[in-house]
C-alpha cells in the first residue's frame, strides 16, 4: 500500500506541474475543451469569492465551504459586478455559446467561472477543486501551496440525466452517509439520485396517513446470510429495520438540491409491495394470507389488488411523496410484478372484465396509465422500469428506465412512440455486480461489470439511429442485497461511478480508457484524503 501511495504521489506531482495535455490535469469527467498556459494562480486566505448576481450567492458560500476545510481559509464572500483584483469570480452571464449546465473556467491573474445557471457555476467549481492539489479533498487542514494552473476550460454535459441509483430497502444507510454519497457524486457532475425507498424487504419512508407502513413494513424479523443461491438458506436471526422520517427526507433533499442533485424517489408498485401488504393486508390480492416483511431476496408473489381503496392508497402515498420531493420525475417501479395471484383471484378477474380489459397485463397497464394521469395532474412525470413497456399500451408521458438488455426491441418501440429513455443496463451499469472475474471478489449478487466495461459502455448501444434523440441519460445502479454498510457501498460504487461520470458527461471522441486510468491515479489520492473505501485499481 505504501509503495502504491508513493508511486501515485509522484504521479500527482508530475501532473500538477505539466502543461502539455488534457490528461496531465487528471480531471474527471474530462472537459470538452482545455487550453493550458504557463504559470499558476495562488489562492490564499485573502482571496475573495465574488459573485455578480444575488442568485449566485448560495453557490459562492457552498464553494467557499468546500475549500475551507483543507485550506483553513475562511474566504471572504462579496457581491460585486467587476473587479481586476486577484479573486475567484462567479459570473452568471447570458451567453448563447454556453449550454444550460455548461461553464467556462479561466485562470490567469484571477479565477473566473462563467455560466448561464448556478448549476453551471457549481460544476465549474468542481473542476476548480480538481485543479488544486489533491489535498484539497482532505477532511483536515493541510499545509499546502494552493496553486491552480493558468488555464481556459469550456465545458458542457453530453447527457441530461446523469444518475446514480441507491436502494435502501434491502439495507439502509444513515442520513449522514446519504449526504456523503450525494457529495461524492455531485463532485463528478452527476445530477440525479434515484432513491429506491420501498420494496419487499422494507418500507423506508414515513407516510403519515399510513403509519403502519413504517411501524410494521419498516422492519423484518431477520436477514439472509450468504448468497441466495446457497442451500440450505441461513439467516442471522436478528431483527433489521428503520426508516427515514419526513423531516430527515426534507433535510436530505435540501442538501442534494444545494449540490444540484435532483432526488427522484421510487415507490415500487404494484409489485415489490410485500412490506406494505404486511402492514396493510387489505391492499394485497390475498388478504387472508398472512404476510411478513420478506427476509430474503428475489421476486415476491405478493402484489396489490386493484380495488378502488387500494388504488387510492397508492395515490395517498404518492401525494405525501410529492410534498417531500420537488422532483419533476416520480419513479413507480412497475417491474417484476408477478401475476400468478392475479390469475387465480376472482376479484382481480372481475376487475379485468369490469374495466373491459383483456388480461392481467392489461390491468397493470390500466393502473400505470391511471397513476401517470394522477402524477400529471400534479405537475409530475411518471418513470418506470422497462417492464412498463410490455404491460400493454404505455401512457403518453411515461419515461422508461431501460435495465434489461434483452428488452431492446420494446425499448426501440417505446422510443419510436415518443417515450424518453434512461439507460440503466444490467449487464454493464449494475454496480452490485462483481468488479472482476475473480471469484474471490467480496460477496455480491453475481454478474460482472469491471471498470473498463463501464467506461467503454455506449448508452446508444442497441438503440436504432432514428430513436437516439429519445435517450434522456444514463444511470448506475446500486442494489443493496449484498451491501450491508456504507463502506461496502463505497467499494462497490467507486471507481466505477467515476468511469460512468465520464460516459455521461464527456464527448466520446475525447475519451480513452488508457488515458482515464492515468487520470485515475490522482483521483485515488483525492479519495484517500476523503477516507473513501474505493476499490483500488491495478498499476499496469
Amino acid at each position: 500500500m505504501l509503495k502504491r501511495l508513493l508511486l501515485t504521489m509522484v504521479f500527482a506531482f508530475a501532473v500538477q506541474n505539466t502543461a502539455n495535455a488534457q490528461s496531465d490535469l487528471s480531471l474527471i469527467p474530462l472537459p470538452t475543451y482545455t487550453k493550458l498556459s504557463s504559470g499558476n494562480f495562488s489562492i490564499n486566505a485573502n482571496t475573495p469569492v465574488i459573485y455578480n448576481n444575488p442568485e449566485a450567492k448560495e453557490t459562492a458560500h457552498l464553494i467557499a465551504n468546500q475549500l475551507k476545510t483543507a485550506t483553513g481559509f475562511a474566504l471572504p464572500i462579496q457581491q460585486q459586478k467587476k473587479d481586476n483584483k486577484a479573486a475567484i469570480f462567479l459570473n452568471l452571464v447570458q451567453d448563447k455559446d454556453l449550454a444550460q449546465e455548461g461553464y467556462r473556467l479561466t485562470v490567469d491573474h484571477q479565477i473566473r467561472i462563467e455560466a448561464q445557471t448556478t448549476t453551471g457555476l457549481f460544476y465549474g467549481a468542481q473542476t476548480l477543486r480538481q485543479l488544486l492539489p489533491p489535498e484539497i479533498f482532505s477532511n483536515k487542514k493541510q499545509n499546502v501551496n494552493w496553486v491552480v494552473p493558468k488555464i481556459r476550460i469550456e465545458d458542457a454535459p453530453r447527457l441530461k440525466w446523469r444518475g446514480m441509483h441507491l436502494d435502501v430497502s434491502r439495507h439502509m444507510f444513515a442520513k449522514e452517509d446519504i449526504k456523503r454519497f450525494i457529495d461524492a457524486i455531485a463532485s463528478f457532475k452527476f445530477n440525479t439520485l434515484h432513491w429506491h425507498l420501498t420494496d419487499d424487504q422494507g418500507w423506508r419512508i414515513e407516510i403519515k396517513k399510513y403509519p403502519k407502513l413504517t411501524e410494521i413494513g419498516g422492519f423484518r424479523e431477520e436477514t439472509l446470510v450468504g448468497h441466495l443461491r446457497e442451500k440450505p438458506r441461513k439467516f442471522d436471526g436478528k431483527p433489521y429495520g428503520g426508516f427515514y422520517t419526513q423531516k430527515e427526507i426534507k433535510e436530505i433533499v435540501a442538501y442534494a438540491t444545494e449540490r444540484h442533485i435532483n432526488v427522484v424517489p421510487e415507490i415500487d408498485m404494484p409489485g415489490h409491495m410485500q412490506a406494505a401488504i404486511a402492514a396493510y393486508p387489505e391492499f394485497g390480492t390475498r388478504p387472508e394470507h398472512k404476510t411478513k416483511v420478506r427476509t430474503f431476496w428475489g421476486v415476491s408473489a405478493n402484489i396489490l389488488n386493484m380495488d378502488d381503496k387500494t388504488v387510492q392508497f397508492t395515490k395517498d402515498v404518492l401525494t405525501e411523496v410529492m410534498a417531500l420531493f420537488p422532483s419533476k420525475y416520480i419513479h413507480i417501479g412497475g417491474d417484476e410484478a408477478a401475476k400468478g395471484w392475479w390469475k387465480k383471484s376472482e376479484r382481480i378477474q372481475w376487475h379485468i372484465k369490469d374495466k373491459g380489459l383483456k388480461d392481467e397485463h392489461d390491468l397493470q397497464s390500466w393502473f400505470i396509465k391511471d397513476i401517470t394521469q394522477f402524477l400529471g395532474e400534479n405537475g409530475r412525470r411518471l418513470i418506470g422500469w422497462d417492464e412498463i413497456t410490455e404491460e400493454g399500451e404505455l401512457a403518453d408521458d411515461a419515461i422508461v428506465m431501460w435495465w434489461r438488455q434483452r428488452s431492446h426491441k420494446s425499448i426501440n418501440e417505446a422510443a419510436a412512440n415518443g417515450h424518453q429513455i434512461v439507460v440503466a443496463n444490467n449487464s454493464s451499469l449494475y454496480f452490485d455486480h462483481r468488479q472482476d472475474k475473480d471469484i474471490n471478489e467480496p460477496l455480491n449478487i453475481g454478474g460482472w461489470a469491471d471498470l473498463k466495461k463501464v467506461y467503454n459502455y455506449d448508452p446508444y448501444f442497441l438503440i436504432d439511429k432514428d430513436n437516439q434523440d429519445m435517450i434522456l441519460g444514463v444511470q448506475g445502479q446500486l442494489w443493496t442485497e449484498y451491501i450491508p454498510n456504507y463502506r461496502k457501498l463505497e467499494y462497490m460504487a467507486f471507481p466505477r461511478a467515476w468511469a460512468l461520470s465520464e460516459v455521461a458527461w464527456s464527448t466520446p471522441k475525447n475519451r480513452n480508457y488508457e488515458d482515464f486510468k492515468q487520470r485515475l491515479f490522482t483521483q485515488e489520492i483525492r479519495a484517500l484524503y476523503l477516507n473513501m473505501n474505493f476499490r483500488k485499481t491495478k498499476i499496469d
